[in-house]
Order: structure tokens, then C-alpha cells, then sequence
């Protein structure tokens, strides 16, 4: 079978047509933005369809050309209502997602050369009479980038009236990765200073602009306080957790299983969706477009997404987040959940001063996903779970092992754990002991919650063992809950119950009331069980006992 060229790293609409490119189908954007408000933001994670989606936009919408033949074959082409528009307005199409500068003055400049270059575009325009020579000069100012900082500020409000004075028709304005150079500020610290000529560069020609048409923008977030939007009342913000759109970027399990089959790796789909599948806008499970395009040009199941730019924000943050981040950072990546506050603002100068900040923005860049979307008081709360194999693997790989590696003592992980699965387990009792005392000093285990510390620490540990065996957290076994089980995957080898208590002081008990009370409960609730039915004869089971930064173990 003859396949179709793959559109890999391919973000201009009608190159991918030509060259007729496999395409998924996402046209009917294109009516739900004709028929939405005045100005749309798209907020979704990097490479995620955003530019290519954008692109179809302008190619629907401009006048220049006479594109109409692009869209013969999709599903819009059934849309006369809407195709009416098509080609009927002049577009203001910018993209900063190249906007990536070390500091301001280089940032800056690339913007007014990216501005300079769309005045050329539309350089006819000079020739008309309406220009006067104060319309003029200022084209020109922009051109030969001799223009002030205000006139910069003002250059996209000023163009649309030009075009609408030109074509008698409002302009459409579709900005791509509008928050590209703000996160390039921010990472470089001159985010104060650039975020106010984003500010009025946006607001002049988004708010109360009678030349305008339709705006679209994309980004990964929805940028709050700096008042980039404020005041803007015909702005819909279209974020993951909004139903307009929310299955036009990224792909849908029947379009990766079209286009698994399109290219004869239909019975490939399990593993697929394991690895690049769960994100979920709105109820809709959505694929990761760029892994899914890699993956069948090279047929090899490994992280993609992950291992592109753009990362180095994400496990910078991590690297030095709060210990309660690294608790449930733990937890995620042993597949659980943990609940936070969800909102789509996201706040620059708070993502790493602010916990719920830093969820927020693993949200909505794409390393966390949402489930039972609830309200509380005025405050929306979801379950926040790692979406697939290739995120946990950057969490696994980059992260995690790195907060371990940074923990004081001269221990090595990688002899404790093998003391633990298969050589002396005196030894590993010894060994975790000393493991834990050096590296309870690289967090604050004071707290109410510190038996979830402990808890979360041990799955942080033990994490790079998921090769060999499953491990379970909280399950229920026998007549009981069990604090963490490891089962082998090859049966003959050891498997391993683990049960934690924090030593209740106000009640006056020591450490050895509390062994035994540990291991009572693994005892009496038969915790053993699970593991016997499955046919594991080799089992540990290890009482730890902790009070701060004081540990005791009994392994039995």
C-alpha cells in the first residue's frame, strides 16, 4: 500500500494540502470561530496543532489569493453558510512562537522585525489616498524599524484600519504562540519589562477596535493579572476545560485509529494509546498529535513529545519545588491522584512562589491531566493524574531521579534497592535507615501530614523498579488497606508489603509500641494474601516507623 506523506514539522496549511499530506480533518474550527465571539483564545499545550491550525484560518479567510480549492475535500466544504466567507477578508497574521530571546533588547528587536515584515506584506497599501503623510511616515517608521516604542505598541490597531480603509472589509487578526516571548521573559528575567509592551501591542488591537473583524490567538496558557485581556468583553477563552473546540487540537481516539489503520498499524492502538493517549478536554480523550506523528513514521514506541524543546521551564520548576510538590509528584507518578484547585489563569511571577500556580501551568502545558471537574464554594477542584507512559517518563527519568541524586549521604539508591528485591534484607534495613536520616535533611518532614511524606518518599524510591514489578498503593488486600505492595512480575522473586506509622507522641507512644502496632496490622488484615494468591512465595514485610526525621524498621 502507497501511503500518504507524513506531515511531520509541517505547519503551513496549504503546503500540507499540495502536497497532499495525511490530514486530519480539523476544518470545522474554522465555523465554530466564524460563528464564535469576537476575539478567541486557544490556550493548549506546545505542538499540539496550534500554528497548523491557525494557518487553515488565514487560508479560509484572506482575499489575497484564491485559496477555495484548499478546502474542497473537508468537512467544511459541506458548510455553505460558512464557506460564504471564505476569502472575503484581508488577515493580520503573525506568529512569536520564534520569539525566544536571553534577554530584552534582543527580544524586542526580533518583535519589531516580525512586525516590520507584516507591514511589508501589505506594503500596496501605501498607494491609496486615504494614506496621508502622518499614515505614511508611521508605515514607513515601522518598515525601517526607526519607529518609537509607541509606535510599535499601536502598529497592529493602526495596520487594521489601514486594511479596512484599503479593502472595505474589517481585517481578521490571528496571532500564533502569543505567549512565547513572555515565557522567554520570564525564564530570563526581564518578564516586567517586556509584559507591558505585549500588553498594549495586544490590547490596542483586540479592545474596542471598530476595524476588527474576528481575532484568533494561540498559546499554551491564558496569561492573568498582567492585564493583557482585562477589559476585553468580547474574549472567549477556549481552554482545556471548555467544551468550544475542545476536540479541534490534538487528536481524537477515531482519528488515531484512522490513521493507525491508514498506515497499517491498526492492531498497534493498545500500545498507542498507553503511551500518548489521556488528555481530556471536556470529556473528550485526546491523543498528543506530535508523538502520534512521530511514532508512525518511525514506528517505535518511545517518548517523542518529551524529548523536544521546551521542557527546560517545566523541570527547572520541579527541580525546586516545594517539598508538598515533591510528595505528590510522587504519587502521580505511582499512578495515583491528587486533588487541587484548577483554574486558567495562569500567573508568571507565581508559578514557582505558588503551589496551585505550578499545577495549574503542569496542567496546562500538557504534563498533567483532569478528571472529576467539581466546584467547591466558588473554587473549582479536579483530580490531577499523569495523562500517559511518555509524560511519566519525563517525570521518572528527569525529574524524580534528580531529586534523589540531590539528597545528601553517600549511599548509593541503586544498593539499597538491590538489597531490598534480592540480596540482605538486614542489610537493606541498615542501608534504608542511614538512606533516609541523609535524605530527610533535603526536606521538611514536619507536619501534619508527614506519615503521606513518608508514604510518598518510599514510592519517589522505589519508582525505577516498575520494570520489575507492580506496585500498588492504598489498595485494599485481605481485610485491610495496605500502605504500598510490590509485585513481581517474575514470580520467584521477592515480593514486598510495606507499612508506615508515624509515632503518635501526644499519646506518649514510643517507637516500639508503634512496630508492633505496625506490624499487627499487617498481621491481623492478612495484607500477605494478595501476594499468595498470585502464586509469590518469597514475601518481606517491612514495619516503618518514623517520628520526624527518627526512623525504625522491622522486617519479618
Amino acid at each position: 500500500m502507497i501511503h500518504k506523506k507524513l506531515p511531520i514539522g509541517l505547519s503551513d496549511f496549504k503546503k500540507l494540502i499540495e502536497q497532499k499530506c495525511y490530514f486530519v480533518d480539523k476544518s470545522l474550527l474554522i465555523k465554530e470561530v466564524v460563528e464564535g465571539s469576537e476575539v478567541l483564545l486557544f490556550p493548549r499545550p506546545r505542538r499540539f496543532g496550534k500554528t497548523l491550525n491557525l494557518s487553515m484560518l488565514k487560508y479560509f479567510y484572506d482575499n489575497s489569493a484564491d485559496n477555495a480549492s484548499l478546502f474542497d475535500d473537508l468537512l467544511i466544504s459541506k458548510d455553505p453558510e460558512v464557506m460564504a466567507y471564505q476569502g472575503k477578508f484581508p488577515v493580520i497574521f503573525l506568529t512569536f512562537k520564534d520569539i525566544k530571546s536571553n534577554n530584552l533588547a534582543h527580544c524586542m528587536d526580533s518583535l519589531f522585525d516580525l512586525i516590520a515584515k507584516l507591514f511589508q506584506e501589505h506594503y500596496h497599501i501605501l498607494k491609496n489616498d486615504f494614506m496621508g503623510d502622518f499614515d505614511i511616515n508611521f508605515y514607513n517608521r515601522i518598515l525601517s524599524k526607526t519607529g518609537s516604542l509607541s509606535d510599535y505598541e499601536n502598529s497592529l490597531k493602526y495596520l487594521s484600519e489601514y486594511l479596512y480603509k484599503y479593502h472595505k472589509v474589517n481585517p481578521v487578526i490571528l496571532i500564533d504562540e502569543y505567549d512565547m516571548p513572555i515565557q522567554s521573559a520570564y525564564i530570563n528575567n526581564y518578564y516586567e519589562d517586556l509584559i507591558i509592551f505585549i500588553r498594549n501591542l495586544l490590547s490596542g488591537c483586540l479592545k474596542d477596535n471598530v476595524y476588527l473583524e474576528k481575532a484568533v490567538l494561540t498559546g499554551i496558557l491564558r496569561v492573568a493579572k498582567e492585564s493583557i485581556f482585562s477589559g476585553l468583553n468580547n474574549l472567549k477563552v477556549c481552554s482545556m476545560i471548555s467544551k468550544f473546540s475542545a476536540d479541534k487540537f490534538g487528536f481524537t481516539e477515531e482519528e488515531v485509529a484512522q490513521f493507525l489503520t491508514a498506515f497499517d498499524l491498526a492492531e498497534k492502538l493498545p500500545k498507542v494509546k498507553e503511551w500518548y493517549d489521556g488528555y481530556n478536554y471536556s470529556g473528550i480523550e485526546i491523543y498528543n498529535p506530535w508523538s502520534i506523528l512521530n511514532y508512525i513514521s518511525e514506528q517505535e514506541i518511545r517518548p517523542y513529545w518529551v524529548n523536544t524543546s521546551g521542557n527546560e521551564l517545566i523541570k527547572t520548576l520541579l527541580l525546586k519545588a516545594s517539598d508538598l510538590v515533591k510528595q505528590d509528584m510522587e504519587i502521580l507518578v505511582n499512578e495515583g491522584c491528587v486533588k487541587k484547585q484548577v483554574e486558567d489563569n495562569i500567573v508568571y511571577a507565581d508559578i514557582d512562589q505558588n503551589d496551585d500556580s505550578l499545577w495549574n501551568f503542569l496542567l496546562m502545558s500538557g504534563y498533567l491531566r483532569y478528571d472529576n471537574f467539581v466546584q467547591e464554594e466558588e473554587v473549582w477542584y479536579a483530580d490531577l493524574k499523569i495523562p500517559n507512559r511518555e509524560v511519566k517518563y519525563l517525570f521518572e527519568s528527569e525529574v524524580i531521579k534528580k531529586w534523589f541524586s540531590n539528597m545528601r549521604g553517600s549511599l548509593r539508591l541503586d544498593s539499597v534497592l538491590t538489597n531490598l528485591t534480592e540480596g540482605d534484607l538486614k542489610l537493606f534495613k541498615k542501608m534504608f535507615i542511614q538512606f533516609c536520616q541523609s535524605s530527610f535533611s533535603y526536606f521538611d518532614v514536619s507536619g501534619q501530614e508527614s506519615e503521606k511524606f513518608y508514604h510518598a518518599f518510599v514510592l519517589g524510591m522505589i519508582v525505577s523498579l516498575r520494570d520489575q514489578y507492580t506496585i500498588k498503593s492504598n489498595r485494599e488486600s485481605g481485610y485491610g488497606r495496605y500502605d504500598i505492595m510490590m509485585i513481581p512480575k517474575a514470580l520467584n522473586k521477592r515480593g514486598i508489603i510495606f507499612e508506615f506509622k508515624k509515632v503518635d507522641t501526644f499519646e506518649n507512644e514510643d517507637f516500639d509500641t508503634a512496630l508492633l502496632d505496625a506490624k499487627k496490622q499487617i498481621n491481623e488484615k492478612q495484607y500477605v494474601e494478595e501476594l499468595r494468591t498470585l502464586g509469590v512465595k518469597n514475601i518481606a514485610c517491612i514495619a516503618a516507623v518514623f517520628d520526624k526525621k527518627e526512623v525504625r524498621v522491622d522486617i519479618f
